[in-house]
């Protein structure tokens, strides 16, 4: 149990670990960026925290894993029970498959983006510690995509077996700077109050509501909870 958890956090929640470092940035620095300051950074960590909470643990973990068809999640998964649990001719069934196809799409469409989006986000951070690396930076997020690409192909197990161990290192790396950070400026937790989140509707008015459009960012990957059902079964994704 415990192994195949591990290699849940690797192929599961590695997009999650990597999506809210590109979603605050790009809430302060995209195209419907919002001012810098205390009551918006501590709005959008409230909208963020709050939207992993409901989309990831409630939604996803709570809910739609228990909507398996035979063990196997996805929205392939909820097509073929659409198609067992309606009579075939009615319009609730068309109307159902119609929706099923337009999120199959949504999905093959997010997983051409995000994984550029979440190494191009991991290698940007070179440039924080050197701008000499800024040049470099396409450069190896190429070849790490094709190198990510071509180990793909070797299955779930061995896929598991390697990026588990990385993202239990990469996790214990973002919860000890979190830590450390937090000892520093306590009063941040105080983005778990879901009041900053409405108050930061309040103060920025139809700009805060496009700036939900970075937040979501931090919840791209989720929908690997239930696609990847089947490789892992429920209780090792559960528990990592």
């Amino acid at each position: 149990m415990l192994g195949l958890a591990i290699g849940a956090l690797g192929v599961v929640y590695g997009d999650i670990g990597t999506s809210p470092l590109y979603a605050f940035k790009e809430a302060f620095g995209g195209a419907h960026r919002v001012p810098l300051n205390h009551d918006n950074v501590l709005g959008i960590l409230s909208l963020t925290v709050w939207s992993l909470f409901l989309i990831v643990t409630v939604k996803y973990v709570m809910f739609m894993m228990r909507a398996d068809n035979r063990g196997e999640g996805g929205i392939m998964a909820l097509l073929a029970l659409v198609r067992r649990t309606l009579q075939p001719h009615r319009s609730s069934t068309w109307i159902l498959m119609s929706l099923g196809m337009f999120g199959a799409a949504l999905f093959y469409g997010d997983g051409m983006i995000t994984p550029a989006i979440s190494v191009l986000s991991a290698v940007e951070g070179l440039e924080v510690a050197t701008p000499l690396f800024r040049p470099y930076i396409i450069p190896i997020t190429l070849l790490i995509l094709t190198a990510l690409f071509l180990f793909q192909q070797t299955g779930t197990t061995r896929v598991g077996a390697l990026f588990g161990p990385i993202m239990v290192l990469w996790f214990a790396t973002l919860a000890l700077l979190g830590i450390v950070n937090i000892l520093d400026q306590p009063s941040v937790l105080a983005a778990f109050s879901p009041f900053y989140g409405v108050g930061f509707f309040a103060e920025n008015g139809a700009m805060g509501f496009l700036t939900l459009g970075a937040v979501f960012l931090a919840v791209t990957g989720a929908e690997a909870l239930y696609a990847d059902m089947g490789h892992f079964g429920k209780r090792p994704i559960r528990l990592a």
